[in-house]
C-alpha cells in the first residue's frame, strides 16, 4: 500500500476525532457559553449537514485543482476553523466553525478517497478503502475517548486545540508528498457524473452503506448514556467503552480491507444479518457490564467492517465518476450519521428508555438487510461492480 494512503488516514483521524469528540463536550460547552443542552447537542447534527452538503459540492468546485492544492487547502482550512472555534466566546461563531469545518472535511474525504484508490491501484482499492476509514476507527479508540478525557480535565477549547494540532504533521506531508497532477475535470464531465447517481447499482450501494451507518450510529451516539443510565456504569467507564467500540470498529475494517475483494454474496448476506440480531442483544443484555461491553466490541468490528465494504462498493459503481465518486460515499455515510441519531433522539423522547436506541439500529440493520437481498447488484466482490 502506497506510504502515501496512510498519510491520508492520518488526516482522516484527526478529522474523525473532531467528528465525533462533540458528544463528550456538550456539558463542558453548555456552561462555558450559557447555552441550553440541545444547543451545544446541535453542533454534532450541523457537522453531519456539513459533510453531507460539502461532500459533492468541495469535490466538484476542486475538481480543476492538483490533489495537492485541493487536499492541502482543505487541511488548512480545518486547522484554522479549529483554532477559530477554540478562542470564540460566541455560540454563534462556534456554531458556524462546525459547519464550516465539515463542509472542508467533506471535501478533504471525498479527493483523499478518490485520491487513495488511484494510488493503489485496482487489485487493491478494498484495502485503500479500508486504509481511510481505519483513520476514522482509531478516533473512536484513540481519539474520542482522550477528547473526552482532555474536555474533562482543561476543558472542551484543549481539545480543539488538539485536533488543530494533529493535523499539522499530515498537512506537512500533504505538502511534501501529495500527487501534484492536475484534477480531471478538463477531461470529465461533471454532469456526467453526476448522471451516475442514477444508476441503480451506485444508489443501491448508497443506500446499504446509509443504512448500516445509521445502524451504528443511532447506538454509538448514545453509549455513553447507555453505560451510565442504563447499566449504571461510573462516568469513568465510559471511555473504556467508547474505546472497546472502536478496538471492535478497527479490527472490522481491517478484516474487512485484507478480504474485502473476495467476499461473497453470502458472506455479505450472512454479516448483514447478524447485525440486527446483534443489536437486538444489546437492548436487551446492555443492562449488565460485561454483555455491554463484549457486545460493543462485537457490533464495532462487523458494523464497520460490513460499511467499508459497502464504501468500497459506491466507489466501485460509481467507477465512471472519478471526481465525485468519494463524494458519493462521504454522503452515503454521513446521511447514516445524521438520521441514525435523529430517529433514536425521537423514539427516546417518548419512551424515555435509552435501550431502544438499539432497537433503531436493530431496524435499519434489517432494512439494510432486506434492501441487500433485493438488490441484484450484489454479486461475489470482485474488485468492481455491475454496470446497467
Amino acid at each position: 500500500m502506497p506510504l502515501f494512503v496512510h498519510v491520508l488516514s492520518l488526516a482522516v483521524f484527526a478529522q474523525g476525532t473532531s467528528e465525533f469528540m462533540l458528544s463528550g463536550l456538550v456539558p463542558g460547552i453548555t456552561r462555558d457559553l450559557s447555552v441550553p443542552t440541545g444547543a451545544a447537542a446541535s453542533l454534532t447534527s450541523a457537522y453531519a449537514v456539513g459533510m453531507i452538503v460539502g461532500a459533492p459540492v468541495m469535490a466538484a468546485l476542486s475538481a480543476r485543482w492538483s490533489r495537492r492544492r485541493a487536499l492541502a487547502g482543505f487541511l488548512a482550512a480545518f486547522v484554522v476553523v479549529h483554532v477559530v472555534g477554540a478562542v470564540t466566546a460566541s455560540f454563534s461563531l462556534l456554531f458556524a466553525t462546525r459547519i464550516v469545518a465539515a463542509v472542508v472535511n467533506a471535501g478533504f474525504l471525498a479527493v483523499a478517497m478518490s485520491v487513495a484508490v488511484t494510488l493503489a491501484g485496482p487489485e487493491r482499492q478494498a484495502r485503500a478503502t479500508a486504509v481511510m476509514l481505519s483513520g476514522v476507527t482509531l478516533s473512536c479508540v484513540v481519539g474520542v475517548p482522550a477528547g473526552a478525557l482532555l474536555g474533562e480535565w482543561s476543558g472542551w477549547r484543549a481539545a480543539f486545540w488538539a485536533v488543530a494540532a494533529l493535523c499539522l504533521p499530515a498537512l506537512t506531508l500533504v505538502f511534501r508528498s501529495a500527487p501534484t497532477a492536475a484534477g480531471t475535470a478538463a477531461a470529465v464531465d461533471l454532469g456526467r457524473e453526476v448522471r451516475e447517481l442514477r444508476s441503480g447499482p451506485v444508489r443501491q450501494a448508497m443506500l446499504l452503506a446509509a443504512l448500516v451507518n445509521g445502524a451504528t450510529f443511532a447506538t454509538f451516539a448514545y453509549l455513553a448514556v447507555i453505560a451510565t443510565e442504563v447499566a449504571h456504569l461510573p462516568d469513568g467507564m465510559v471511555p473504556g467503552l467508547l474505546a472497546a467500540f472502536g478496538a471492535g470498529a478497527f479490527a472490522g475494517v481491517t478484516v474487512a480491507g485484507r478480504t474485502g475483494d473476495r467476499v461473497t454474496r453470502r458472506g455479505l448476506l450472512l454479516a448483514l444479518g447478524a447485525l440486527p440480531f446483534g443489536w437486538g442483544v444489546l437492548a436487551v443484555a446492555g443492562t449488565e457490564p460485561v454483555p455491554l461491553f463484549a457486545v460493543t466490541v462485537v457490533q464495532g468490528g462487523l458494523s464497520f467492517g460490513v460499511g467499508s465494504l459497502f464504501v468500497h462498493r459506491v466507489m466501485a459503481a460509481a467507477s465512471g465518476a472519478p471526481v465525485l465518486g468519494g463524494s458519493y460515499a462521504t454522503v452515503a455515510l454521513n446521511t447514516g450519521a445524521f438520521l441514525g441519531p435523529l430517529l433514536a433522539g425521537l423514539v427516546t423522547a417518548v419512551t424515555h428508555d435509552y435501550r431502544h436506541v438499539a432497537w433503531v439500529s436493530a431496524v435499519f440493520a434489517a432494512l439494510a438487510l432486506l434492501a441487500a437481498v433485493r438488490a441484484v447488484a450484489i454479486q461475489p466482490s470482485t474488485g468492481t461492480a455491475p454496470r446497467r
